[in-house]
C-alpha cells in the first residue's frame, strides 16, 4: 500500500485536491490510500506528498510554519529522503528561495528563485491570471509524460516563480508573455495551474506523480 499524504495546514483546496488524488489513483497499478493530514509524523512515514496551497504567499508560509514540528518534517522527507514531492500554486511557490507578494519573506528554497508578480505587456489582461490557458512543455519530465504541448490547465494567480535557472523550468504559458506553470528539480515538482482543477490534463498529470519514481 502506498500512501500519499495531502498536507493540510489550512492553506489548500484541500476537498477537491484529495478527490483529484483518489480519483487518478484508480488509474495507477497497485493500491494506494490518500491520507488528508497536518501530523508531522504522517508526514514522515508517507511514500509521496502533495502541499496545496491558495492565497497570499505569506499567509501560506504562515500557516505551514503555524504547525508544530511541520516543516522540519518536510524537510526531512522531501530534502533528505528524496519522497515524491508535489507542490500546488502557491504549495509550489513556497519551495522558492523567497516570496516578493507584499512583503518579502524567505521561502523553502528548495528551488533557487523568486516569487514575483506577472505583468502582462498587454494591458487588457487582466491580473489575476484566470482560467483555461495552454501548457508549452519546455523540456521531457516524467510527471507530464503523455501529456501534449498546448494541453489545456486551469489558472489562478497573480503572481508565479521565476526560477534562477532555467533547467528547473518545466512548464509555461503565455499571457502577454511568460509565465511559469511548473518547476521541478530531482523529486520535487510544482505546477502554478491546478491540476485537481483541469479535468483530464490534470488528471493525467496526478496519475503520472502517483507512478514517478525519480
Amino acid at each position: 500500500m502506498s500512501h500519499i499524504v495531502l498536507v493540510d495546514y489550512g492553506s489548500g483546496n484541500i476537498r477537491s485536491a484529495a478527490k483529484a488524488l483518489e480519483r487518478a489513483a484508480g488509474d495507477v497499478p497497485g493500491r494506494h490510500q490518500v491520507i488528508v493530514s497536518s501530523d508531522p509524523e504522517a508526514v514522515l512515514a508517507a511514500d509521496r506528498i502533495v502541499l496545496p496551497g491558495q492565497g497570499a504567499f505569506v499567509d501560506c508560509l504562515n500557516g505551514l510554519q503555524s504547525v508544530a514540528g511541520l516543516r522540519d518534517a518536510l524537510e526531512e522527507a522531501v530534502r533528505r529522503k528524496g519522497k515524491p514531492f508535489l507542490g500546488i500554486c502557491v504549495g509550489m511557490q513556497l519551495m522558492a528561495t523567497r516570496g516578493l507578494e507584499h512583503e518579502e519573506r524567505a521561502g523553502l528554497d528548495w528551488i533557487g528563485g523568486e516569487i514575483v508578480r506577472i505583468e502582462p505587456s498587454d494591458p487588457a489582461l487582466k491580473v489575476p491570471h484566470m482560467g483555461w490557458n495552454n501548457l508549452e512543455l519546455h523540456r521531457p519530465h516524467p510527471v507530464f509524460a503523455g501529456l501534449d504541448h498546448g494541453a489545456h490547465a486551469y489558472w489562478v494567480h497573480s503572481y508565479h516563480f521565476v526560477p534562477q535557472s532555467e533547467e528547473d523550468l518545466l512548464v509555461s504559458c503565455d499571457y502577454g508573455g511568460r509565465v511559469v506553470g511548473a518547476v521541478g528539480r530531482d523529486n520535487m515538482v510544482g505546477t502554478q495551474f491546478h491540476p485537481e482543477k483541469s479535468q483530464a490534463t490534470g488528471l493525467k498529470l496526478i496519475a503520472n506523480f502517483l507512478g514517478w519514481s525519480p
